[in-house]
């Protein structure tokens, strides 16, 4: 009876369901282990079994124009520290070997934990030969401790080249989050300049070397005898339009200013030199920038982060006329035979519009040699707002040229649109527009700018890009890529080109030239002077040109801040950089120098 009971058909089919359901689950499990959380468990099981050593690339390097190295590599001690093999204990004898605080060295290892327990976290870069010495002596107290030799930037050249060339620093976690998942903590990230628009370049392929490991973590030895290994590929060669010669004398020319000089290559727009001044060291932020040094260059007065070549937003002064020129004799207001009478002021409603000098009868080639402001004072109110305006935008006023060492300000280029704005429409007068016929008032420019517009001036309105990097060149595949630029032409006659340059060339060249500083012996120079009124100081001084004159190679813009006179502060820095750059040195200063050439009077005016 007893027996009958406990086989009976209920109690069977009880345990059935029992035995059922618990294989079930168990196929459930099985499947969700396989199929759900495979391959996420698959990585766990893998990165206890095998740890990623990243091996990082030498970044590219960095040539001019001739093929002289200027940012070079050297090597570097860094101090890494695997999370999962490090013991909190030895973390007192750690941060004194570093001389660094305790909590700094926790956050550094906490940060690489959130991405890896098991990868090398960088903790200090660049350590010297002493710290190198004492973390071999306790290295048997330190697991988990290993450094690593990495690279910095060197620079071999006596010129600084920083708002150009630009810097890399360690990333930020904001840049982690913004460049994607080729970044780890601690990798070097291009910041500003060349070195940040062309990063991806710069910047190489890591490498990987896989090591085994058992489930403590214990180094075993290389996975599959290093098969897998992947080496890292070196970072591509950047080749620049720059002169370094011609950079350092403009650097040089420079000190103890504050202002810049752009110069510019007319036949591709290829950028021969970029100079700001005050600047600052880039081997500062090679290997680790102490913070008081951060802190003294972004409190410093003077700014030198500041790049002037490209963001600074000052009116040209006179440097401008030729536009406004350009915009008459184009559409027909004037021609080379008109004159006006210069007595030395422009009297217009209840104001008077002085000049420097009384200048009598001029016509529009004498209104540029000898910078007459009344001759534009009374052409800005014939020519127009809203045309002058329009020329301006033609020549890349008011915009961004897009040049490749992104920091860079459209400026300022005033027209109606804005007036009405900022003063109300209707609430305005003629009265408003005659400072902007001598480039001041509301308007504003970068050198970069009006280097581009002297390069316009140079090759009758070809229109290219400025820019840095001429080409990238791949070490692996030992092919070069010329990188791509914008260009277009300015529709403007030959007529209005020949007149308005022959009035640059004579303000060189020519008796009562107020460029007669800027000369160079056997070369023919064109020019223009200018003087922007600061009403916070001393006046700007400015002064573009290029040369030759009849095949321009090289076009210039020198800014100097506070300067005062244009050809005075100006014109020399001008004339002393193209100089550099046409004969590869200085010849001025030499014994039995070329007389400066003087040319013959133009077919055009005959």
């Amino acid at each position: 009876m007893a027996g009958e009971e406990f086989g009976s058909p209920k109690r069977k089919l009880v345990i059935q369901l029992v035995l059922s359901a618990g294989f079930l689950i168990l196929i459930g499990r099985l499947y969700q282990l396989q199929y759900i959380y495979g391959e996420q468990y698959g990585r766990q099981s893998e990165e206890n079994s095998i740890r990623t050593v990243v091996k990082v690339p030498v970044r590219g390097y960095v040539y001019d124009r001739n093929g002289l190295l200027l940012v070079d590599n050297r090597p570097s001690y860094t101090v890494m520290v695997t999370p999962i093999d490090f013991h909190a204990k030895n973390l007192p004898l750690l941060a004194q070997i570093l001389e660094m605080p305790e909590e700094m060295v926790v956050e550094k290892i906490n940060r690489g934990k959130k991405y890896s327990q098991f990868a090398p976290t960088r903790v200090k870069r660049d350590i010297d030969f002493r710290t190198l010495s004492l973390l071999e002596e306790h290295k048997d107290r330190l697991a988990g401790v290993e450094v690593q030799m990495e690279s910095k930037r060197f620079y071999p050249t006596p010129a600084r080249m920083a708002h150009l060339i630009g810097y890399a620093k360690e990333i930020s976690d904001g840049q982690l989050e913004k460049l994607g998942e080729y970044y780890q903590p601690g990798d070097i990230v291009g910041s500003t300049g060349i070195e940040a628009k062309y990063e991806h370049f710069l910047r190489g392929d890591k490498g990987f070397d896989y090591i085994s490991q058992n489930a403590r973590g214990q180094i075993i030895g290389t996975f599959n005898n290093g098969k897998n290994d992947v080496p890292p590929k070196d970072g591509l060669d950047m080749h620049l339009a720059l002169d370094v010669k011609v950079q350092a004398l403009a650097e040089s020319l420079l000190a103890g200013r504050a202002g810049a000089v752009v110069a510019i290559d007319p036949s591709n727009g290829g950028i021969i030199a970029l100079a700001s001044k005050p600047d600052y060291d880039l081997a500062t932020f090679s290997g680790v920038t102490p913070s008081d040094i951060w802190k003294g260059m972004t409190s410093d007065p003077a700014k030198p982060l500041f790049n002037r070549a490209t963001l600074t937003r000052y009116p040209p002064g006179s440097t401008y006329k030729m536009l406004l020129a350009i915009a008459a004799l184009e559409n027909g207001i004037i021609d080379e035979h008109y004159r006006i009478q210069c007595r030395g002021a422009f009297p217009y409603g209840n104001r008077v519009f002085k000049d420097l000098h009384v200048h009598g009868s001029t016509d529009v080639i004498e209104s540029i040699q000898r910078s007459c402001n009344v001759f534009y004072y009374q052409l800005m109110l014939k020519v127009g707002f809203d045309e002058w305006t329009k020329y301006g935008r033609a020549f890349g006023f008011g915009k961004v040229t897009n040049v490749d060492i992104l920091e860079e300000s459209a400026g300022l280029l005033p027209s109606t649109e804005f007036f009405n704005r900022v003063y109300g429409k209707g609430k305005w007068t003629q009265g408003y527009l005659v400072s902007l016929g001598i480039g001041q008032g509301e308007m504003g420019v970068t050198p970069l700018q009006m280097a581009n517009y002297a390069a316009m001036l140079a090759n009758k309105g070809h229109y290219h890009q400025p820019h840095a990097v001429n080409y990238v060149y791949n070490k692996w595949t030992k092919q070069t890529d010329t990188v791509a630029h914008e260009q277009h032409r300015i529709e403007i006659s030959d007529r209005t080109w020949n007149i308005v340059r022959e009035g640059m060339r004579r303000c060189v060249m020519e008796p009562g030239g107020t460029g007669s500083i800027v000369r160079i012996a056997g070369v023919q120079v064109a020019g223009k002077t200018g003087t922007a009124q600061n009403p916070h100081g001393k006046d700007h001084a400015w002064f573009i040109g290029f040369a030759p004159f009849d095949n321009p190679k090289i076009a210039i813009c020198v800014l100097v801040e506070n300067g005062g006179y244009g050809a005075v502060a100006a014109g020399p820095i001008a004339g002393m950089c193209m100089e550099q750059y046409l004969y590869g040195e200085l010849i001025r200063f030499k014994k039995n120098a070329p007389v400066i050439a003087q040319a013959p009077k133009p077919e055009f005016l005959e």
